[in-house]
Parts: structure tokens; C-alpha cells; sequence
């Protein structure tokens, strides 16, 4: 299975990511090795769970943040498109395995022009064209990924944003409805099959359930015979 999640900032992505790893576990018998969620910049590397082995090193420091911050857009915008283009779909990317990412290139599409100032249109790494660059990849390397748009509505991102603050939040509550509107248009002029949920009213585990009824359609024939093997050795078969 392969996943690209992305939506607006408090919409929920990486509390869906590590609830879906834990449904694939249940239903495959394997999650995903790796939830690649580091496209916000800066790439702090935060623990999601305590104790947590970090899959990149250690978390910076608050050092490494200011300096990180203190970079100018040229800068910026070459380390966030060698970071995308790594992490692009390549030849090994058809091997077999779950694969998680968060956010790739539509997040950097969305955030780079409006709070980096790179990848404006018409301009060097405009990030119209190198977000094209990465579909094509993926449709040649990985064209059963599935992109799941994850939103939630204006009152609830403002409302998580003020309960729940990130220690380093990109998106600024007076842009939410902009940002929102972003995400829409770069996954609607997206070239992967993609599904939608929405984390405004449903649980957890409602939306993890959603998202299982949805996949189906898009699981590939491996995934369907770890689904039915594992089933079948929970039941003893």
C-alpha cells in the first residue's frame, strides 16, 4: 500500500498517519516502516510517541531551528526541492512494502510561494512544474499510490490551532480559508487517484474507519492477499 496524505495544518494528517499504520497493522499484519512527515519547513523532528527512535537523527536543536530559519528563500527553495526529488518515487519505489508520506510536494506547493517566498510562478523552481515533475514519477514508479486529502473546516483548524499549538506552525490563522482553498486546487489538478476525509466532527477511529471502506476500492492485488492471508492466520485457518 502506498499513501501520500496532505491537507492544511491541524486538519489532522499525522494523527491519521499513525492511526492508519495501527489499522494496517491489524488488517495486513504489517505497517509502514517509515511515515515520512518532514515537508513543513523547518524539518524539526519531533517524536510522536515518547521514547520514539527518530528514523533521521536527533531532533535540532533550538540552535539549528534559528539558523534553519535564517536561510534565505534561494536557499530554502534548493534544499526543499532536493528533499522532494529524494523522495520522489524512483525504480526501487515498486518494490513491495507499505509506504507513508506526508504532505511531499502538494504541502510545498501551498507553503512555499506563501510564507517562503520560492516557487512563485514563471520564476526558477516554480513549484507548478516541479510538482508536475514528481506526479510524473510517480505515475511511472508508483502508480498505485493513493493521495488521501484529509480537511477539516475553518472553525476547527482555528480551534486546534489555539488548543493544541505546534511548537513551530507554518499556516497563520488570518490565511486558513486560503490555505484550505490551496490544497483544493492542488489536489484537484492532481494527476493520483485520490480519496477524501474529513476529521471536523468524526473521531479518530470514525475516520480510520472511512478510510478502510475507501481504500478498498484501490488496494492492489498484493495488499488484498496479506488482508486475506493475515485474516485467515489471526483465525487459525
Amino acid at each position: 500500500m502506498k499513501l501520500l496524505l496532505v491537507g492544511c495544518e491541524y486538519s489532522g494528517t499525522t494523527t491519521l498517519a499513525l492511526a492508519i499504520d495501527d489499522w494496517a497493522q491489524k488488517e495486513l499484519g504489517t505497517g509502514f516502516r517509515l511515515i515520512h512527515d518532514h515537508f513543513k519547513l523547518p524539518d524539526t523532528q519531533y517524536r510522536h510517541q515518547p521514547n520514539e527512535t527518530l528514523p533521521h537523527g536527533s531532533e535540532l536543536t533550538e540552535e539549528e531551528i534559528r539558523n534553519w530559519q535564517a536561510l534565505s528563500p534561494r536557499m530554502l527553495e534548493v534544499i526543499q526541492r532536493h528533499n522532494l526529488y529524494y523522495h520522489s518515487p524512483r525504480e526501487s519505489s515498486s518494490k513491495g512494502g507499505n509506504q507513508m508520506m506526508i504532505g511531499l510536494h502538494i504541502d510545498d506547493a501551498v507553503y512555499g510561494p506563501l510564507y517562503y517566498n520560492y516557487g512563485h510562478p514563471g520564476v526558477a523552481g516554480d513549484r507548478t512544474v516541479i510538482s508536475k515533475h514528481i506526479e510524473l514519477n510517480f505515475m511511472k514508479f508508483a502508480p498505485d499510490t493513493v493521495m488521501v486529502h484529509v480537511k477539516a473546516s475553518p472553525d476547527v483548524i482555528r480551534r486546534r490551532m489555539n488548543e493544541a499549538p505546534h511548537k513551530y506552525p507554518v499556516v497563520q490563522e488570518k490565511d486558513v480559508e486560503h490555505v484550505l482553498h490551496r490544497f483544493d486546487e492542488e489536489v484537484f489538478n492532481s494527476l493520483l487517484t485520490r480519496i477524501q476525509l474529513d476529521t471536523s466532527t468524526n473521531t479518530v477511529q470514525g475516520v480510520v474507519e472511512e478510510f478502510a471502506e475507501k481504500i478498498q476500492a484501490h488496494l492492489s492485488l498484493e495488499d488484498r492477499m496479506a488482508m486475506h492471508t493475515h485474516r485467515n492466520d489471526s483465525k487459525g485457518v
